[in-house]
């Protein structure tokens, strides 16, 4: 297996599904995978749904196994749901598999962009601010894991696009996978 993969970690918020497409959109031989929306797809319900039905913990199963899965292809574009490298087999399995990217922003600009969404399943509480604060201050450690960090509290996804190609040009060479934009 070539790990030559481009992972997504980070918060709900951090714009991993966005900044995901776009590079989809220059990085034209890879594919794109979301690995919620792949769970979504292999178990015919949604991610609350999972979550109302079966628990946090069965969700993590399938998580798991999803990105296993994923991990062993070479040439995806993954962005992961927001507890997946909380897990250290997953963070090993991502780690190998290609180069890791933490989107990162501040726990405010993050909760902005999502508190009027309804479906973030760990929200669906009293206090949702608090709840987040506290994921993001357990979470952010283990994202520190990753490769590279970039924040994505000032950048529309095309431009967190273009910085993680720039950082990728210096460990592997994808620029005749690109579709010439820059």
């Amino acid at each position: 297996m070539e790990a030559n993969n481009i992972i997504l970690v980070g918060m709900m918020g951090a714009g991993k599904s966005s900044v995901a497409n776009e590079l989809g959109n220059i990085v034209t031989s890879y594919r794109v995978v979301d690995v919620d929306e792949y769970i979504e797809r292999n178990e015919g319900m949604s991610i609350p749904k999972i979550f109302e039905r079966f628990g946090e913990n069965e969700f993590r199963k399938l998580e798991s196994c999803a990105i296993e899965k994923l991990a062993s292809q070479s040439n995806l574009i993954i962005s992961t749901g927001g507890g997946a490298f909380e897990y250290e087999e997953n963070r090993k399995v991502l780690l190998k598999s290609g180069k890791v990217f933490y989107l990162y922003a501040p726990s405010q600009v993050l909760y902005d962009r999502i508190k009027t969404q309804g479906n973030r399943p760990l929200l669906n509480c009293e206090n949702p601010k608090e709840v987040f604060d506290e994921l993001l201050d357990k979470r952010d450690k283990n994202y520190r894991k990753a490769d590279y960090t970039i924040d994505t509290s000032s950048l529309i996804p095309e431009l967190v696009a273009k910085e993680i190609l720039r950082s990728l040009n210096e460990t592997f060479d994808i620029s005749s996978n690109t579709t010439g934009q820059s």
